[in-house]
């Protein structure tokens, strides 16, 4: 009696080929694409939120706002000055607007590349 079985007693398991691989590697993808939207979300809306803590005259030494403002520096940083304005608010909404934008077009156009793959 011939046993192809690698090892006898266990039983085989047949891996998934062809349509089940597939549906896999595109819930993957989508589950990936998602992620980056949301990080790019979550970053945009920070920078958001603190141009309309800014903009309102919200308390500077609030924890939340302190935390807001740190958080918004830091995904912000490499967009700083770059408008020097004369009114304070104009200067604040674009230089922490810009990021804003630009992590929303590159965030979901990246997904936008995963979901297509």
């Amino acid at each position: 009696m011939s046993n192809t079985d690698p090892v006898s007693g266990y039983p085989t398991y047949n891996q998934p080929s062809g349509p089940d691989r597939s549906v896999r590697r595109q819930a993957a993808g989508r589950r990936t694409a998602l992620t980056v939207c949301t990080i790019a979300d979550a970053a945009a809306g920070l920078l958001v939120l603190w141009i309309l803590l800014f903009l309102l005259d919200a308390n500077q030494a609030n924890v939340f706002v302190k935390f807001v403002q740190g958080a918004a520096d830091w995904l912000a940083w490499w967009s700083q000055d770059i408008f020097t304005m004369d009114t304070e608010g104009l200067r604040v909404v674009l230089n922490y607007g810009l990021p804003a934008v630009m992590y929303l077009l590159i965030g979901h156009g990246i997904a936008a590349r995963i979901n297509r793959a």
